[in-house]
């Protein structure tokens, strides 16, 4: 039964986040709201929905260790298996603006994590917590990442979201729907998640890194590898690298403000480390011999990392 309803909230957070941006952006679209705007702030959130609601639930649970798990392990996932997927698919060219901007925020956003969250190792203080305080802190980078993407979005108008425009009564099912959709998904998914890792005697932290983690991913990895099909490259790496730099910025940041949350640092430091390594493995195969190009052989050797990291995971 654990199972199900982790498979079953799973496939409704999914296909609720889609609904939901589909609804919100007709409704933008209708009151004039430009399709890069749209793009950047509905669409960008409703790829980051299921991470988001998977977290919250687990930290309004009081399940830190999923919450914190599901970010380091998306992160991780998102580099390593997703784009190692897609460079398999097709060679990624990335941009010498994503080379040493937007990666950097990647790994920046790593190390905020970690230096955050060791409080009893930098500090001193006897628990190391993310607290309502850090919460903030990373939110106030976030909104310099936003206002960064929108200029960098200024300068390239072509690449906008193809809104649809829908009826209004479609409109507001679609956003009622996905809006009950997440909150009814999200909770199954989560408590679905820890009745496995209680019920297989598996750790909530291994559980947050692998199987919602991956979950609610989804999204991202069906984005890359439809670019990748489509030699579209740059979707495939923006869209990876932009999520990571979500993911903790906002939705720890949102999740540390609800409520703090406390850090296993003996465990999650392993996870973070490997958070880090990622996005600096990422920066450097952008400057090896095929000069800002992600290659096959580097996207089988991403995804071989992974698979050699889950297998350390089930291991330990």
């Amino acid at each position: 039964m654990d199972f199900l309803w982790l498979a079953v909230g799973l496939v409704l957070v999914l296909y609720s986040a889609k609904w939901l941006v589909e609804g919100a952006s007709s409704v933008a679209k209708s009151l004039k709201v430009p399709d890069l705007v749209i793009g950047l702030t509905i669409v960008a959130f409703g790829t980051s929905a299921p991470e988001l609601v998977a977290n919250l639930f687990a930290t309004l649970d009081g399940k830190t260790d999923i919450a914190i798990g599901n970010i380091l392990g998306s992160n991780i996932a998102n580099i390593l298996l997703i784009l190692g997927i897609a460079a398999t698919i097709y060679p990624l060219k990335v941009h010498h603006g994503t080379t040493w901007k937007e990666i950097p925020l990647s790994l920046l956003a790593a190390l905020v994590l970690l230096i955050m969250a060791n409080d009893t190792w930098l500090d001193g203080n006897s628990a190391n917590v993310v607290s309502r305080s850090d919460g903030l802190v990373l939110l106030g980078f976030m909104s310099i990442f936003l206002v960064y993407t929108f200029e960098i979005a200024k300068r390239s108008p072509d690449d906008t979201e193809d809104v649809l425009l829908l009826p209004t009564w479609k409109s507001v099912t679609f956003i009622v729907a996905g809006l009950l959709g997440l909150f009814l998904g999200g909770k199954w998914f989560v408590d679905g998640a820890s009745g496995m890792a209680h019920q297989f005697g598996i750790s909530d932290r291994v559980i947050g890194l692998t199987v919602v983690a991956v979950g609610t991913s989804l999204p991202e990895l069906a984005t890359s590898i439809i670019a990748a099909l489509k030699k579209k490259a740059d979707i495939a790496v923006g869209n990876v690298v932009g999520s990571n730099i979500f993911n903790t910025f906002f939705i720890l940041g949102v999740s540390g403000i609800i409520q703090p949350l406390s850090y296993n640092a003996a465990q999650l430091n392993v996870d973070a480390f490997m958070n880090i390594g990622a996005s600096v493995l990422l920066f450097l195969s952008t400057r090896t011999l095929s000069k800002s190009v992600v290659t096959r052989v580097e996207g089988v050797i991403f995804t071989g990392i992974y698979f050699t990291y889950l297998l350390y995971l089930i291991v330990s």
